[in-house]
């Protein structure tokens, strides 16, 4: 089957891509559009064409199951197709519906005309891959909507609507009825038109401080990022070169730009999201559990962020507690977060009064038994666990999937509490729950494959990312953070403050720093968690300092002081010389000699904790690929995107230096916190990387 058909309506030629499910340009769809443009230019009965989408979309943009391979630059390519669509003389005109993306935009704008569906997006989001477009977008966009509009659109990467633009050069003109039918009707109007119109024949100017401006900007949102400052580049030479020079312009900066480590870093992030949600011993057609109600066991931050989640996502959740107090108490937070939202603009009033209208409460394990889904996100106490479960066990109807929200507690154990643990599955969420994007789904040793794959599923859903994990203490993402916050504390005790250990990580590209972070997650978590380990593992070491803040009562932000100290209301942290007064004081009655520790022996060692710790999550199988330690980190921990994950970065560093540099710290303070994983050590040995 043609991946486009052809047919004539009247005097018009209609093209479809046909390309399921949303008609990326593929070699096959790009040698099937060629040949029925050559069709219908050789046709005299047809006065115009419509190049139209079949079913959800006129075209995605580039086919990335092609990536890397020689069907992605073989002839005819996106620029070669815009050409003989540009040679035509007969107008040709795109129907845009649903998105037209990237070169699926490209090709439209290479079109003589386009109308649109209402709500279309079009969208050159090239610059999220660390790259710009390669098939003239920057020339021609600016063109159709002038320098201001077309660099906001390139430069952030992000859709806008066909309503937004409509009457411009972009959308001519918008078609309420059907699509296709308005397109030809348009075609019919407009085919004795002459000249045609194309876009590469009009002239484009701006003033130099518009492009100065756009320079500033994209430096203070976008840093690290080196593709916005290029696309700025690009969108300029629109204004100050011929079309055909602008054009060979533009593919010298994306041919440069393919080779950076920062685009093939987000090429890496933007596969990853899609590989993550493969499990090779869950197929696709794996049957899935019907999820209509949801109920959250716990009202506190996780059991409110949790309960938004689903209610926003139109689930409708009940949330339990032990008492009217707390109850009372989660839903007030709950009702606070949605107000922020609407008082920022973010949300319209009547669907925060929808969401919350899907948020029911009760006191009753009774009025939750026909949940299908039951999220327990109580007290991180084991005994606490097995309690709840229990109760879950004797309430729920058979079928439902019992979740959990525990950060590190062994599932198993917790699955061991009730009598169907082929039910009991991890969904670890992260706070904000409402906000982070990261669910990380914790496979136990008896949970069944309908239970994965609807968990799978459910993240969709409720727009996370969901990362299969397997069972052990703090899973993929906790057991590596307490390396790397291990790591933060042991330079405390040696030489650095939080402040400078904090800005290291973040001029680096981290988010927050670790004590920024411990202060907004909690530091009596980080605190509870280490008293456990001095049981369980005496020979596992920290710095004191985290201990000596939290006797002060310094929970973090939440109190308004912990390794910062905060303004009533606020939530910048602000160094405080107490601290700074407690840290050197450590540092005396330990007997250590401060030094000056430079800011990138900082970041070696706490990101190559993390590099360590996620090979041995890798070899023992917690994790299945090196590809879901990334995405964990990206999604959950502020990990910069244009460096891949930390095991990326560690194949972009090469293992073999990874390895050189933690044997050299090995040699140093706490030497005893490190030992290369066997994994490192062989893949460093072998000259191979982990992705």
């Amino acid at each position: 089957m043609s991946a486009a058909q052809y047919a004539v309506d009247g005097a018009v030629a209609v093209i479809r891509l046909d390309n399921p499910p949303m008609n990326t340009l593929a070699h096959a769809l790009r040698e099937a559009l060629m040949r029925h443009l050559a069709r219908a230019a050789a046709d005299a009965s047809v006065k115009a064409v419509v190049l139209a989408g079949a079913g959800r979309a006129f075209c995605a943009g580039a086919e990335i199951r092609e990536f890397n391979t020689p069907k992605s630059i073989a002839s005819p390519n996106l620029r070669e197709l815009i050409a003989a669509i540009e040679a035509l003389d007969k107008p040709v005109v795109a129907a845009i519906h649903g998105v037209a993306m990237g070169g699926g935009l490209e090709l439209a704008l290479g079109c003589h005309y386009r109308v649109a569906a209402p709500g279309a997006q079009l969208a050159l989001p090239e610059v999220k891959l660390g790259l710009i477009p390669g098939a003239g977008g920057t020339q021609r966009l600016p063109r159709a909507l002038g320098v201001a509009r077309a660099l906001a659109m390139i430069v952030s990467g992000d859709p806008v609507k066909s309503e937004q633009v409509a009457g411009t050069g972009l959308v001519d003109e918008i078609v309420a009825g059907e699509l296709v039918p308005g397109a030809v009707g348009f075609a019919e109007r407009i085919a004795a038109r002459r000249p045609l119109k194309r876009l590469r024949d009009l002239s484009v100017t701006a003033d130099a401080a518009a492009f100065a401006e756009a320079r500033k900007k994209a430096a203070k949102e976008q840093r690290g990022y080196p593709a916005p400052a290029r696309a700025i580049e690009a969108v300029e030479g629109s204004t100050t070169l011929a079309f055909d020079d602008g054009v060979r312009n533009e593919r010298r900066i994306f041919d440069e730009l393919v080779a950076t480590p920062e685009s093939k870093a987000l090429r890496h992030a933007f596969f990853g999201e899609r590989a993550v949600a493969k499990v090779p011993d869950v197929p696709e057609d794996t049957p899935t559990i019907e999820v209509k109600r949801v109920a959250i066991v716990g009202a506190g931050t996780m059991g409110g962020g949790i309960a938004m989640a689903f209610a926003s996502a139109g689930f409708p959740v009940t949330l339990l507690e032990t008492s009217r107090e707390a109850l009372e108490r989660g839903l007030a937070t709950v009702r606070k977060n949605y107000a922020g939202a609407v008082a920022r603009g973010r949300l319209a009033q009547g669907e925060m009064d929808a969401r919350l209208a899907r948020i029911g409460s009760t006191l009753s394990y009774d009025d939750i038994r026909d949940a299908d889904l039951v999220i327990e996100a109580a007290f991180e106490d084991m005994r606490v666990k097995k309690e709840v479960f229990a109760a879950l066990d004797r309430a729920m109807k058979p079928g439902a999937i019992l979740a959990t929200n525990t950060s590190t507690l062994d599932v198993d154990a917790i699955a061991g509490a009730t009598s169907r643990p082929e039910s009991v599955i991890g969904l670890h969420f992260f706070s904000p729950a409402n906000v982070m994007r990261l669910l990380e789904i914790v496979r136990a040793k008896r949970t069944s494959k309908p239970v994965l794959a609807t968990a799978l599923k459910l993240a969709k859903a409720i727009r996370k990312l969901g990362v299969v994990s397997g069972v052990c203490d703090g899973f993929i993402g906790n057991r590596m953070v307490e390396q790397y916050l291990r790591q933060a504390g042991f330079l405390l005790d040696e030489g650095a403050l939080p402040q400078q250990v904090d800005r290291a990580l973040q001029d680096w590209g981290m988010a927050m720093g670790p004590f920024a972070m411990s202060d907004l997650a909690g530091n009596d978590i980080g605190w509870a968690i280490r008293k456990r380990r001095r049981v369980e593992r005496p020979d596992f070491g920290y710095s004191a300092v985290p201990d000596l803040i939290c006797e002060l009562g310094r929970f973090g932000q939440k109190t308004g002081a912990g390794f910062y100290r905060y303004e009533a209301g606020g939530r910048a942290p602000i160094p405080d010389p107490e601290i700074d007064k407690l840290v050197l004081e450590h540092s005396r009655a330990m007997g250590i000699e401060r030094r000056a520790i430079p800011d990138d022996e900082i970041v070696e060692r706490c990101i190559y904790a993390l590099v360590n710790e996620g090979a041995r999550i890798l070899e023992e199988g917690i994790a299945m690929r090196a590809v879901d330690i990334d995405m964990v980190y990206i999604a959950g921990y502020g990990f910069p995107p244009y460096r891949g994950g930390p095991m990326f970065y560690a194949d972009t560093v090469g293992p073999d230096k990874v390895v050189a540099a933690i044997e050299r710290y090995a040699k140093g303070y706490r030497g005893d916190s490190w030992e290369v994983a066997p994994l490192l050590a062989r893949l460093a040995r072998e000259g191979k990387t982990f992705n």
